[in-house]
């Protein structure tokens, strides 16, 4: 018996002192505090922030706190793929229309029935002209992929520094001021 009681006496008072008395009159405490140093995470990391924005461009943007950004991302997006479609249609009704032929006039200048053509409109360097717009505007596609995926990468490694930026403009000149605190 006397084994128990050194045993199981001990390890009762533990276990009752190491429950929580709750006290109805005090509310918990809902803070938690996360310890192991001064440093604070993004809420995502540069890589994915990449990789997401470069997927979707203003994903990372929005996620990071940057409406802004993801706003303009999302709006040269919207833009570009509208003018794909636009500049595509240009090209394949270019394309339809180059053999056709436009009747100026059914008598020539001696009275004669005939029919008079005028040459097609649309040659091949028209054409060309506008698969040179569908070009341009995949072009601005890509690069606003990788542009949003580089701001989103520089945004998730520089999301906690605090920046000020300031336009001040006089009679003479304006100045950009800009002051980081590391």
């Amino acid at each position: 018996m006397r084994f128990l009681t050194k045993l199981l006496l001990p390890g009762c008072l533990a276990a009752a002192t190491a429950w929580p008395a709750r006290v109805f009159a005090q509310r918990i405490d809902t803070l938690t505090v996360k310890t192991g140093g001064d440093t604070v995470h993004s809420p995502i990391s540069p890589r994915r922030a990449f990789f997401y924005s470069f997927m979707l461009p203003g994903y990372s943007q929005s996620v990071l706190g940057r409406y802004k950004s993801a706003t303009a991302f999302l709006l040269v997006e919207g833009i570009s793929i509208a003018m794909i479609r636009e500049s595509g249609a240009d090209k394949r009704e270019a394309r339809r229309i180059a053999n056709d032929t436009t009747i100026l006039s059914y008598v020539d200048q001696t009275g004669v029935a005939g029919t008079i053509t005028a040459p097609p409109t649309f040659n091949d360097g028209y054409i060309r002209t506008r698969g040179a717009h569908v070009e341009d505007w995949v072009a601005l596609l890509v690069a606003n992929h990788l542009f949003a995926g580089a701001d989103a990468f520089v945004a998730a490694n520089l999301w906690d520094v605090p920046s000020h930026i300031s336009l001040r403009m006089t009679p003479n000149r304006t100045t950009v001021g800009a002051s980081f605190k590391w």
